[in-house]
């Protein structure tokens, strides 16, 4: 058995140009730096825009659910939904059929605000997908897939 590797300028370098956890992390916040100044003109962070445009669909989920859907643990799903329901853009209610149950919906005010960003989104989309060429773009959405599950 081989003791500890040496760390080496060499080796942090080799590390540091191989690591995809590395590379997904600095991507990201690039790409949220876009997205939260595009965002900063209606109140809200890009991740807040994802949280609200998540509980527009159909679905009621819990904050489980939500933080399941979001690969969140549920403690920070509900630190980030209390910051909005504060705000009236969330609202939690008890459940019809089991009141232990709380459901996440979208206020009026909630749907007035994505309405509003919107166009930052579509901007901030267009930043960020401008990057790359049609080809990159289908094959970085189907590599962030594999990546998430």
């Amino acid at each position: 058995m081989s003791g500890p590797a040496e760390i080496t300028p060499e080796l942090a370098r080799s590390v540091g140009e191989a690591c995809i956890g590395t590379r997904v992390q600095r991507a990201a916040r690039s790409v949220s730096r876009v997205y939260d100044s595009a965002f900063r003109a209606v109140g809200i962070s890009g991740w807040q825009f994802t949280l609200l445009m998540t509980l527009a669909g159909p679905e009621t989920p819990t904050i489980n659910e939500l933080a399941a859907r979001l690969s969140l643990d549920p403690s920070t799903a509900t630190t980030n939904l209390k910051v909005l329901e504060r705000r009236g853009l969330v609202a939690v209610a008890v459940d019809e059929s089991d009141r232990r149950v709380r459901r996440l919906t979208l206020t009026e005010a909630g749907r007035a605000l994505l309405a509003e960003a919107l166009p930052h989104w579509e901007r901030a989309q267009k930043a960020s997908l401008g990057r790359l060429c049609e080809d990159e773009v289908g094959v970085l959405r189907k590599a962030l897939a594999a990546l998430a599950e």
